[in-house]
């Protein structure tokens, strides 16, 4: 086998992990030499558990202020009431303390306050008939950190994406410089979180990693090597979680894979095997909010694989042969169905939903669902092109 050039590229991240870490957070405070940090966080989070207490207590005179109003999906209005009171606390750093929504909205937030204008002045467009493009935002941003309480692939991502409420469409922001400087997987700040909302930022980090291993391009091997250990380690600890046998070590193992599976595809991994699940899976949580995103995950996955199989059989076997499915006797298109079937398998015993209806969709909301994920980033790079919004209409009838 020829090997192929690649180039990995590690992002510098420092990340803490275990108990009490919370209390380093001054520390890395002053690594970055701010003065004035505003946290960005929840309701639950702020108000149900102590979370706050012991960010306050860490980061003693130099906390600045908190927006604890961060919403599901980070509706516009939402993250520029967040970006107003972040101004008016001259922050010169941001601390997301939650799960994906505080992840999403702090990084919008630092692109707004040093862009300014709308979040539209800055997305992603969608010329007709050509690649999408993402402006370059040059201007400096301030520092970020983020203390988890899920395990979000949003973590230490460079895109943004907030949800703007009159056109119910996905506003998508990407700057690498909003990647954050340090992560914390503080093990009490993680059973804060109910075990399903755990279980389902996993799950669609699980859609995430089975996706790049059956890329049409194998990865290069220190990627691959990143992506089968967050394999490993979703599919052992999703169970845990789930059976309630589970202890904080578990939760810190789903969020190690979340980081591993965002390392991999800055080393080179490939993300085109199943952009069309990513794409109708954001479609899908931004038009019925009752539907988690890894519900919409859950639901999509298996058919997407199936979706895409005779464009990708060869990946989707290795795949098969990474899940250990994949039988000796079997040829590629037999492996492709097994890898469809255990991927099926695993949300099926986690108790998640397979059809459309079970997460709110009517039968006469399938058809929008397509339309609206034409426009979304991921479908531009699925290994299957999709021409128009049809060939996604019959793929979710068939899973209505």
């Amino acid at each position: 086998m020829t090997t192929k050039p690649f180039r990995s590229v590690a992002l510098p991240v420092r990340v803490h992990g275990g108990p009490n870490v919370i209390a380093r957070l001054a520390d890395e405070v002053d690594r970055l030499r701010a003065q004035r940090v505003f946290v960005v966080c929840g309701q639950t989070v702020a108000h149900k558990t102590d979370l706050m207490d012991r960010v306050k207590e860490s980061l003693g005179g130099k906390f600045a202020g908190v927006f604890d109003a961060v919403q599901a999906s980070s509706p516009l209005p939402s993250v520029e009431l967040a970006t107003a009171q972040a101004r008016d606390a001259e922050a010169d750093l941001i601390v997301a303390l939650g799960g994906g929504s505080a992840v999403v909205t702090a990084r919008a937030i630092i692109i707004l306050l040093a862009e300014g204008g709308r979040a539209q002045d800055h997305a992603t467009q969608y010329p007709p008939g050509q690649p999408p493009v993402s402006p370059r935002l040059m201007k400096p941003k301030i520092p970020n950190i983020v203390v988890l309480t899920t395990p979000t692939t949003a973590v230490t991502r460079a895109g943004t994406a907030v949800l703007d409420l009159e056109t119910g469409h996905r506003v998508e922001l990407f700057d690498p410089k909003t990647r954050p400087a340090a992560v914390f997987l503080d093990t009490d700040a993680l059973l804060t979180a109910p075990a399903w909302l755990c279980l389902s930022a996993a799950a669609s980090c699980f859609s995430g990693v089975v996706g790049a291993l059956q890329s049409p391009e194998q990865a290069n091997p220190l990627a691959e090597g990143d992506l089968i250990q967050a394999l490993g380690l979703l599919r052992r600890d999703m169970q845990l979680v789930k059976s309630q046998e589970e202890s904080g070590r578990s939760r810190i193992n789903l969020c190690a894979a979340a980081i591993l599976m965002n390392r991999a595809m800055d080393s080179g991994a490939g993300g085109g095997g199943l952009g069309v699940v990513s794409s109708l899976a954001h479609s899908l949580d931004s038009g019925y909010p009752e539907c988690s995103h890894g519900d919409a995950y859950a639901v999509l996955t298996a058919p997407g694989i199936a979706f895409n199989r005779d464009f990708n059989l060869a990946g989707q076997a290795r795949l098969a042969s990474i899940m250990g499915v994949m039988n000796g006797d079997m040829d590629d298109r037999q492996g492709a169905d097994a890898a469809a079937t255990a991927v099926a398998e695993t949300y099926r015993q986690l108790e998640m939903p397979s059809r459309l209806r079970e997460v709110g969709v009517p039968e006469d909301g399938v058809k929008q669902i397509a339309v609206d994920s034409m426009t979304d980033f991921g479908i531009t790079r699925n290994v299957r092109p999709v021409k128009d919004a049809a060939e996604l209409d019959e793929l979710l009838k068939q899973i209505w």
